[in-house]
């Protein structure tokens, strides 16, 4: 039996758009499946956040087996022990948080292949490869063409060194990290100020120039559009407890209304 590949990455790559759920708070068995009868491409799980560990993950991994739906990561740091058990797990796609220099990401890109393209330890017949059996070399083939690598851009640091980043080569796509960002710049929330306009600008032209595709959490609809029309072409909708949350409130409203 073959691969599973990544449907994402594929499409990034040939220039397309994929959309998908970042999930921070329901890690329940059915989430997977509600996420693709949305038409969600990938489902992105938040360990920097949450307290997500990685039994959790394995299991949520899992349940995306089936489901043509992409499992994907966000891990709490770049340091190797947590990139690898991600992709060892099935992760299909690592997002690494607050990366300053393309040498950083050299290190992330080198902690996601086996050597000698890079230094992950070797395990086959794991969560990743669905258990199975077969030629190792051509499992090792298929985990580096399908492994999504995506660096946040969210630091001034990292800022001064989008370029170099987005040139790494193995890295897929650049993370908007925008709140984290205006913090760092010095305006925290200001997200129609020139400086964190010209920063956005500034991650999409690096994507660009060197084919890596621009990525972005939209938290509501004017967010979803602006950003689609600035270039990004990775992006999570919603931030999924508030989404229950405004629904619900939504609701009882109705019902109390409908009460008086």
């Amino acid at each position: 039996m073959a691969m599973r590949d990544n449907p994402v990455k594929s499409t990034l790559a040939a220039g397309g758009r994929a959309y998908g759920a970042m999930v921070f708070e329901f890690f329940s068995p059915g989430i997977p499946q509600i996420c693709r009868n949305a038409g969600a491409d990938f489902v992105l799980f938040d360990m920097e956040h949450t307290g997500l560990d990685f039994e959790t993950l394995k299991t949520q991994v899992a349940l995306c087996r089936g489901l043509s739906i992409v499992p994907m990561v966000r891990v709490p740091r770049g340091e190797y022990h947590f990139i690898a058990r991600a992709l060892d797990v099935g992760a299909m796609g690592i997002m690494v948080p607050m990366v300053g220099t393309a040498a950083e990401a050299e290190d992330i890109v080198a902690c996601t292949r086996y050597p000698p393209a890079g230094r992950r330890g070797a395990a086959f017949g794991f969560a990743h490869d669905d258990y199975q059996g077969g030629d190792v070399a051509a499992k090792i083939a298929a985990i580096h063409a399908r492994t999504l690598v995506i660096p946040q851009i969210e630091t001034a640091e990292g800022l001064r060194n989008v370029e170099g980043i987005a040139a790494v080569s193995g890295v897929d796509a650049l993370w908007l990290g925008h709140f984290d960002l205006t913090n760092f710049l010095g305006i925290p929330g200001a997200f129609e100020h020139p400086d964190y306009l010209a920063a956005v600008a500034r991650i999409v032209a690096a994507c660009e120039a060197h084919r890596k595709a621009a990525a972005f959490l939209a938290t509501d609809d004017e967010w979803a559009r602006n950003y689609v029309a600035k270039g990004f072409r990775l992006m999570a909708y919603g931030i999924d407890q508030l989404m229950l949350q405004n629904a619900l409130t939504h609701g009882l409203t109705v019902l109390r209304n409908a009460s008086v």
